[in-house]
């Protein structure tokens, strides 16, 4: 999916198309979006789709990350002035070693093609795991980490003490519009932003207190982490990327002396307690309008 200003409007002037991503017989479901005041524009992805647009916000999942390359190039013929990719997740420039990690590597290649563009300009924004989701269960292989209300039982990764910025998705949408009225300090930049930091102990002690009972817990170590990496991408599982990725935050791929929200302005984030607060009633009232599995991987 695909959000876009119009030229000459104002940021509430936007409009979704969905590029082709969706399915022809997927539902869509606009209208809390629509009784917003949002327009919706349904287009054909091609190299016209982009003609009066002046900002393009792209929110694809896995599945449509290299797909953007066109519509960049088709963007940058268009005149839009801004483009934001698809980023929203785990820094893939964090290390050296972060060139080599599989699930980065539709990313870098978006972002080289970016370099290549002559005058569109470009916010990429990083905001590590999604507390949401980690916060949650692990039904497929709790071995990766999980917290499970209903059984009072935690999977801990690595020692439990090492720390992990995390982003709500709730808080994506906000530093994605402060980045959007802030255009001078997002410009052709790459933000790191987040909702807060937590240890897996914490997030657990904070799960503990608001249950009101003492958890059963485990640990899965980075040595561990590694060895099921190396089975899910043997057998091409679509966990292997979860994998990967939960290995990098445990050995401190989301850790950053500065973050960048405090250029965007003043943002109220979500917490530790309240972000507990809404898992805990997402397990005990059901998925609701929460992601299902396979989505947890296309956000991760």
């Amino acid at each position: 999916m695909f959000h876009t200003l119009r030229k000459g409007c104002g940021a509430r002037a936007t409009g979704t198309f969905d590029a082709g991503m969706w399915g022809p017989n997927k539902k869509r479901n606009h209208r809390g979006r629509k009784d917003c005041g949002t327009q919706f524009l349904l287009l054909t992805c091609d190299p016209h789709f982009a003609a009066g647009i002046d900002t393009i916000v792209s929110c694809v999942g896995r599945g449509g990350i290299e797909k953007q390359i066109n519509l960049i190039t088709w963007a940058e013929q268009a005149g839009v002035r801004r483009f934001f990719p698809s980023e929203y997740g785990t820094d893939i420039e964090y290390w050296p070693q972060s060139a080599q990690e599989p699930p980065h590597q539709l990313k870098l290649k978006v972002r080289a093609h970016m370099k290549t563009m002559k005058r569109l300009e470009h916010t990429y924004l990083v905001t590590g795991p999604y507390s949401d989701l980690y916060f949650g269960t692990m039904k497929a292989r709790p071995e990766l980490g999980e917290f499970d209300v209903k059984g009072k039982k935690a999977v801990l990764l690595g020692d439990g003490e090492g720390p992990v910025s995390f982003t709500a998705m709730h808080d994506v949408g906000k530093f994605v519009v402060a980045a959007l009225l802030n255009p001078g300090a997002s410009r052709n930049t790459t933000l790191v932003v987040h909702s807060f930091t937590a240890t897996p102990h914490e997030i657990l002690a904070e799960y503990e207190q608001q249950t009101g009972s003492k958890w059963e817990r485990s640990y899965t170590s980075v040595e561990r982490l590694k060895e099921i990496e190396k089975e899910e991408y043997q057998v091409y599982s679509a966990l292997a990327t979860v994998v990967t990725l939960r290995r990098i935050w445990t050995e401190g791929g989301t850790l950053y002396k500065f973050y960048d929200e405090g250029i965007l302005g003043e943002i109220e984030t979500e917490t530790l307690e309240s972000q507990v607060t809404s898992n805990i009633r997402k397990q005990e009232e059901g998925e609701g309008h929460f992601p299902s599995l396979m989505r947890k991987l296309s956000l991760q």
